[in-house]
């Protein structure tokens, strides 16, 4: 052991490596190359995706503008079972000429500022080309979680109206629970925005004079609301879009997708991947890990959903509203819509909580009176056209 200059747990170790071959025992020290080369199928594989994306980078169709190598390592893993490390598909894309140089961005500092969820959550909408081959833009509404990072909400619609928005803020409050607040732009859907005085026109109503139908939905529930004063405010939801984006327009490229039901399959599997599997590169945690383990240790300001009182259903919520006076026939007029109304005094106001419904085109009209629900109407679609919400 002095000898040597090793230690004893050493010094047994060589003593039964000579015991086990004394004739071919030997204390040199032979060093091994090893082939840094990939097997030639993985590596034709690897070749093959980055010539699809290749492919659609020049494609001018389809809006990409780089290479994603980590979504490249993602479906080596799904179509092929293959396992490669992003350094060496980047190695291969540099050899072979399927490489761009990054574009250089303003650097920011990325931290959290909640500290509970649904103390913040941050609510978009983007218009994109989603499906290259759709030949059409759609919308992206999402609904994302400031201290988890965890995305809520993520539907593809074909339209934007305050109704969608309204829906994606139901489907949250079911879910998860009543937030604290809200986070958005200053999109007409959320705020009331009135531009300055001119010389020819004067304004009677000034901003936040009056709540849109999105902004009564959240005060009937106690939500406040926080708006963006620019888009460079929305960066932590940009991000996430960023990358629901990127993913989503190459999958719905790569197999063709032109309907908007199939690109809505493939956004659930990519939301899914990023709230189970994806390591946030801000907090450092997969976000529905964070978000449970919040929950767990109480550290959330999320309500139980209960409706407030008086109202008997969630669709004396979750509506429109318009209110009408009740004329000396007892009845109210939605343009040429005449429906009666009992059990309310005359030339009294009344309230009208209206609910589309798309799959039978029929609303439900609920009119409220104080707090009394008077009458329930059910009209078609067509006999709504020209009500202004």
């Amino acid at each position: 052991m002095a000898l040597f200059g090793i230690k004893r747990s050493r010094f047994f170790q060589i003593l039964q490596e000579y015991k086990k071959d004394p004739e071919g025992f030997s204390l040199d020290y032979k060093r091994t190359t090893s082939n840094n080369r990939i097997e030639e199928p993985l590596h034709e594989n690897v070749i093959m995706e980055l010539q699809q994306e290749k492919g659609m980078i020049i494609n001018p169709m389809i809006p990409l503008k780089t290479y994603n190598y980590s979504y490249v390592r993602q479906l080596l893993v799904d179509k092929h079972g293959q396992k490669v490390s992003l350094p060496t598909i980047i190695a291969v894309a540099k050899k072979h000429e399927f490489f761009l140089p990054k574009r250089e961005r303003k650097t920011h500092e990325r931290e959290v500022l909640t500290h509970y969820v649904g103390e913040l959550l941050q609510h978009d909408s983007s218009y994109h080309l989603f499906a290259p081959y759709a030949q059409e833009k759609w919308y992206l509404i999402t609904t994302l979680d400031d201290y988890s990072r965890m995305i809520l909400y993520a539907c593809l619609i074909k339209q934007e109206t305050s109704w969608f928005h309204i829906l994606a803020f139901q489907q949250v409050c079911l879910t998860c629970g009543i937030p604290f607040s809200y986070y958005v732009d200053n999109h007409s859907i959320f705020r009331f925005v009135q531009g300055r005085d001119s010389m020819w026109r004067k304004h009677h109503l000034l901003t936040d004079d009056v709540d849109t139908q999105w902004r009564q939905v959240l005060r009937d529930l106690r939500v406040q609301v926080t708006y963006a004063l620019s888009p460079q405010a929305k960066g932590k939801i940009e991000r996430p879009y960023r990358w629901l984006q990127d993913r989503l327009v190459r999958t719905c490229a790569r197999e063709g997708i032109t309907g908007i039901d199939e690109a809505q399959q493939v956004l659930g599997q990519e939301v899914k991947r990023y709230n189970e599997h994806q390591l946030h590169s801000t907090t450092g945690e997969i976000p529905i890990i964070r978000y449970e383990k919040a929950l767990r240790e109480k550290q959330s300001l999320l309500r139980d959903f209960a409706l407030p009182y008086p109202f008997q259903s969630v669709k004396d919520v979750f509506c429109f509203r318009l209110k009408r006076v009740v004329n000396s026939y007892r009845t109210i007029s939605l343009n040429n819509l005449i429906l009666r109304v009992h059990s309310t005094p005359l030339h009294e106001a009344v309230e009208l909580r209206i609910t589309p419904d798309d799959l039978a085109s029929v609303y439900e009209i609920r009119i409220w009176y104080k707090d009394t629900l008077t009458d329930v109407y059910h009209v078609k679609s067509t006999d709504m056209k020209g009500v202004h919400f």
